[in-house]
């Protein structure tokens, strides 16, 4: 599948409630199943064959989710869209992301796409670049709740359903962490 949208990882964060927990490290950095969180994440964007831009410290001073957004849509402004994915959730699989990115090409007139599994909305959120300006004018730690709100509101976001609680899993705390290495162990 050729397409032009581009995977968001937000890993910009400070995972202070990972340190707080007992974390040694960057819950990024953090080793699951012998790799860091964050490779698990690069992996998958890879294995789905689309292309990732991360957003970090080193690439953008952030306050929040709503400005790590905006910085990297500033920084891929070619794109078709946008899959927002935060860096911490390990096991999301590869086949997701292109199911998202699929529907957010192909299911006009959605502007945006939401994953849910078991009726829990899931990352990645997708948005279409028409999208761009709301998306850039992002700010703070709010994500873009309020983008998809407006969407909504008028009939432009599609709810798709997929099979993988890896959409809803994150990596908060040191018990997180090892919840995945169980899931990871037994799946």
């Amino acid at each position: 599948m050729n397409m032009n949208v581009t995977v968001l990882v937000l890993a910009a964060g400070k995972g202070m409630r990972f340190a707080c927990s007992g974390g040694h490290t960057h819950k990024l950095q953090a080793l699951l199943a012998g790799k860091p969180v964050m490779s698990h994440v690069l992996e998958a964007v890879e294995k789905a064959g689309l292309q990732c831009h991360v957003v970090s410290p080193a690439g953008a001073e952030t306050e929040g989710m709503g400005d790590s957004i905006a910085c990297g849509v500033r920084s891929t402004q070619g794109a078709a869209g946008w899959l927002i994915l935060p860096a911490d959730m390990p096991l999301v699989c590869s086949t997701t992301l292109r199911t998202v990115a699929q529907a957010l090409i192909t299911d006009e007139p959605y502007q945006a796409v939401v994953p849910y599994w078991k009726q829990r909305q899931g990352h990645p959120v997708a948005f279409a670049a028409s999208c761009a300006e709301a998306l850039l004018d992002l700010r703070g730690d709010q994500g873009a709740r309020s983008v998809l709100q407006a969407l909504d509101s008028q009939g432009q976001v599609k709810a798709l359903l997929v099979d993988d609680p890896g959409i809803v899993h994150d990596i908060d705390t040191v018990e997180d962490l090892q919840r995945a290495e169980l899931w990871l162990c037994t799946h």
